[in-house]
């Protein structure tokens, strides 16, 4: 997820990227329209089984303080960020809002309802999902779509998001019987998304009820075949653990070397590059911050 993230990012702003690795739009879905959904998913995998780890060592109120502080960390770093990206012209809206506040807030609405079974958070989730729809449908949408990532607003339909994969990674961690529902359940959750997009467009921008459905479903069936890969083939993934181990200082280092190539002003190097140099500079962009990757993994820094 990270690793997709920082390449949709750096590709973004370059011309000869095809609009199929950009994001869409508004009404669609690209490739790219699924890396933050990957990102909450993988978050999700272990938030209620981290949760009930610290309550059980240390108390409820050492828990959700390190719980909140996380949060509220990650809020504050996607502020600078955006507020970053607004005063170099990027953010054209003047709506300053990142993918990293949109989980940062959802891993918050999340926190209130952590503590309970999964059939309530199941409940909860899709409850706040319908209810976030019709608030789009009947007030929001135009501030929503003028966002980045749905804005302040759009966090609802982010954190019904994150509440629902919860529920549904208790599957994966649950018994045996559990664990062998979770792919037919993951395939059901994007069968409901599919069938909703009759109805309501598919749109990342406005975090509709559809997107965030179908995109749950997508990254539950691509953890499981990870999963299946290592169960039946026993595959490492090491290189995709070194960059999952220490993933927002790799994310901010990505900006750093986007900077180097866009702040000097010269189409050539970013936003008119050619294909050889595209290439050439993203070969620099993953091999420089797998290294950083491998460095701080060989030295237990996480």
């Amino acid at each position: 997820a990270i690793l997709a993230m920082v390449l949709a990012n750096f590709m973004g702003g370059i011309q000869i990227i095809p609009a199929w690795l950009k994001h869409a739009s508004d009404i669609g879905l690209s490739f790219i329209d699924l890396i933050a959904p990957f990102f909450i998913f993988a978050i999700s995998l272990t938030y209620s089984q981290s949760f009930r780890r610290r309550m059980d060592r240390d108390g409820a109120i050492k828990t959700y303080s390190q719980f909140f502080a996380r949060y509220l960390a990650i809020i504050g770093l996607g502020a600078l960020i955006s507020s970053g990206e607004t005063a170099f012209g990027l953010n054209p809206s003047g709506i300053d809002w990142s993918v990293l506040q949109a989980i940062g807030v959802a891993g918050l609405i999340t926190l209130i309802v952590v503590h309970l079974s999964s059939p309530w958070r199941w409940g909860i989730g899709l409850g706040l999902l319908v209810t976030y729809q019709v608030l789009l449908d009947h007030f929001w949408l135009d501030i929503v779509i003028r966002s980045h990532h749905g804005g302040f607003f759009g966090t609802l339909g982010w954190s019904s998001m994150l509440i629902i994969s919860t529920a549904l990674a208790d599957l994966f961690h649950g018994n045996e019987k559990a664990k062998k529902a979770f792919p037919w359940v993951s395939l059901a959750v994007l069968g409901a998304g599919i069938a909703l997009a009759l109805l309501l467009p598919v749109s990342k921008h406005r975090v509709s009820a559809s997107y965030v459905l179908i995109t749950v479903g997508i990254s539950a069936i691509l953890f499981f075949g990870f999963h299946w890969l290592t169960v039946h083939f026993k595959w490492k993934g090491h290189f995709l653990i070194a960059w999952g181990k220490n993933p927002l200082v790799l994310y901010f280092l990505h900006y750093i070397f986007i900077g180097f190539v866009f702040l000097p002003g010269i189409p050539f190097l970013y936003v008119n590059a050619p294909v050889w140099l595209v290439l050439l500079e993203i070969a620099g962009l993953v091999g420089g911050i797998s290294l950083v990757a491998y460095w701080l993994e060989r030295h237990k820094i996480i």
